[in-house]
């Protein structure tokens, strides 16, 4: 763990509170975490969701665009990943927690380059975006990915964090992932991308969700080493496109020995992309 700079206590990056007045942590409260082998460092609570593999995994997962929305967005890990590879794209961070969204839009601010003057957060329930009551930001049918990591502990199968923060950001139902999708086609322009990650166990109620909405849909198994099974998928995915799903070669994150892959290497630690095929 490293030192927060001193003079990181303030950020010029805007934050769009809809849901709640914003409260924020002492730092004390605070790690400041190393990720992509140090080219993107995190402020993130102590205690609660604290950002890992899956963020970097969904940032490597999606395409590049111009115009991105990350939802669940939690400190800003999966869409900082992104813009920090994709210098040409303007993002809008996502997060229904308002102490999250705050520590999203005072990370963007921290990096170097400064991300904050190409990425904005709004603080708001992913079911309000795209709607007339919703935010004015982000804009509806404008943009041309949606990157989603929702909360996907259903409680019929896991038990529920007693931690309220980690709770929020881990548990829905299987069959709710369907109001994140109705939300990213909401957002996404005609032909607009979508990648997310979830566990294999709900790949009925994604691909449910999913129909009539998205087609072109890949599936990329993760596998923590070559003799587990996925406890990951990769999904991608376009907007008003019908042409039927391809399940895509898997990505190992370790060998037998226990050592990274060099895959695994290439986009936790290099912030590589995860090709297409």
């Amino acid at each position: 763990m490293g030192e927060a700079p001193a003079d990181d206590a303030a950020t010029d990056t805007p934050v769009t509170d809809t849901t709640a007045t914003g409260t924020t942590l002492a730092d004390a409260a605070l790690t400041d975490d190393a990720f992509l082998g140090g080219r993107l460092r995190l402020l993130q609570p102590q205690r609660g969701h604290r950002a890992g593999h899956d963020a970097l995994l969904l940032a490597a997962s999606a395409p590049e665009a111009s115009r991105a929305v990350d939802l669940g967005a939690g400190v800003g890990a999966a869409g900082l990943a992104f813009a920090a590879r994709v210098p040409a794209a303007t993002l809008t961070l996502v997060e229904i927690d308002p102490v999250l969204a705050a520590l999203a839009a005072r990370n963007a601010a921290r990096q170097t380059p400064d991300l904050g003057d190409r990425v904005g957060v709004v603080c708001a329930n992913v079911m309000t975006l795209g709607r007339s009551s919703g935010p004015d930001v982000p804009t509806a049918g404008a943009a041309d990915l949606v990157l989603m990591n929702p909360p996907f502990n259903d409680p019929a199968r896991h038990r529920a964090s007693p931690h309220a923060g980690r709770a929020l950001a881990h548990a829905i139902a299987d069959a709710d992932v369907e109001t994140w999708l109705r939300a990213a086609e909401r957002l996404l322009a005609p032909g607009g991308r979508l990648a997310l990650i979830h566990r294999p166990e709900a790949i009925e109620a994604l691909l449910a969700g999913l129909k009539g909405r998205f087609g072109a849909v890949t599936i990329r198994p993760v596998h923590p080493s070559p003799e587990a099974p996925a406890n990951r998928l990769l999904i991608g995915a376009i907007k008003g496109r019908r042409t039927p799903p391809a399940l895509l070669p898997a990505l190992v994150l370790a060998g037998s020995d226990g050592r990274p892959s060099a895959a695994a290497e290439q986009v936790l630690r290099a912030g590589g992309a995860i090709g297409p095929g």
